[in-house]
């Protein structure tokens, strides 16, 4: 398998999907996008496994809950250009790209990500310049879409440039799964197209350690000597990671590869994904255990992002016991007195 395979055919040749299941996956496939990699592919090792959940479709897909939204992050109501999202103050997403390397069965976007979904035409894309540089309090810009590192050096290092000339933006963060899931990609023209003197921030999509294979780790190791400091971004999900084991091994692996673990996100209530999330008391459960055993480093924050465009909240344990017992817990559950400051009022 030297080619991405793009379709419910081509993973059956494969012998990545069971022949009855076929017809049912080819109407999931007509909805939402299907793309697996050829490092994915070859890392499959049975229907079930961590790596077959994340990117093989399931007829499962065709199950859509009451709750389930086909924008459950609510991007529509904070987008001012067609690609530009301003949810936050100080920052704004910009999706120049509706494609990406490969297809998450999770994915919140999965409504308008895939074949056929348009990139911005350059157009808009000058268009969503003005706009940053006419509200000077946005001082970062996110790159997302999409996968950012989808597109060509040449074009991906035309927009770094075009927002590093903006004085008033001083952090630029991409978000991207290139890394883990085609590292060829992240090559030396790439990297290059990185450098620019506002700092860029590569926020890296993993969710298992056996995604980080030895050509992962080199792509990484690639952008960290190139000085672009790395963080990763997670999720929770039922069957993949749902374990502190596993989590544990994830983000050792992560720090080892000089990425800082960043969020730990909670499923979004997209179409179809049901199959995935979990208690959010599970994930502060699967937190608090990791307390005492891993370093700060290697710690992420457990998230939300609340549906109809809210945003983004921690849900993470608390240690704070009741205000009136003054007491605090330690990682490992046992409650410690912590005396109030004396009342000087």
């Amino acid at each position: 398998m030297t080619k991405t395979i793009r379709s419910i055919a081509g993973l059956a040749r494969a012998g990545l999907v069971r022949p009855e299941e076929r017809s049912k996956l080819d109407t999931v496939a007509s909805r939402y996008a299907v793309a697996v990699t050829p490092i994915l592919a070859a890392a499959i090792e049975h229907a079930s496994d961590p790596i077959a959940l994340q990117f093989l479709p399931s007829p499962d897909e065709l199950i859509t809950t009451p709750e389930e939204r086909a924008d459950p992050i609510g991007d529509s109501v904070h987008e001012k250009l067609p690609g530009l999202i301003h949810r936050y103050p100080d920052r704004v997403l910009l999706k120049p790209i509706h494609a990406c390397a490969v297809y998450c069965r999770f994915c919140f976007r999965r409504e308008t990500v895939g074949p056929g979904a348009r990139a911005l035409r350059k157009v808009e894309l000058e268009n969503a310049y003005d706009y940053i540089r006419a509200h000077p309090e946005i001082w970062e810009v996110i790159l997302t879409g999409g996968d950012p590192l989808l597109m060509s050096p040449a074009r991906l290092a035309e927009i770094v440039g075009a927002l590093d000339s903006i004085s008033s933006v001083r952090t630029i963060r991409i978000h991207t799964r290139v890394p883990i899931v085609d590292p060829d990609r992240v090559d030396d023209a790439m990297v290059q197209a990185l450098r620019v003197k506002t700092p860029v921030w590569i926020a890296v999509h993993t969710n298992h350690a056996r995604e980080l294979t030895a050509p992962a780790r080199a792509s990484l190791a690639r952008l960290a000597d190139a000085g672009l400091p790395l963080v990763s971004q997670t999720v929770l999900l039922r069957g993949v990671n749902d374990d502190a084991d596993v989590l544990e091994e994830l983000f050792r692996s992560l720090v080892e590869c000089r990425v800082k673990p960043y969020y730990m996100h909670n499923p979004d209530l997209a179409p179809g994904t049901s199959r995935f999330r979990l208690p959010i008391a599970r994930g502060r459960s699967l937190l608090r255990s990791l307390r005492g055993r891993l370093s700060g480093l290697a710690q992420p924050t457990y998230v939300l992002d609340l549906p109809g465009g809210h945003g983004k909240v921690p849900v993470g344990p608390d240690y704070v016991g009741p205000a009136a017992e003054g007491t605090i817990e330690d990682p490992w559950g046992r409650s410690h007195a912590y005396p109030p400051p004396p009342d000087r009022d």
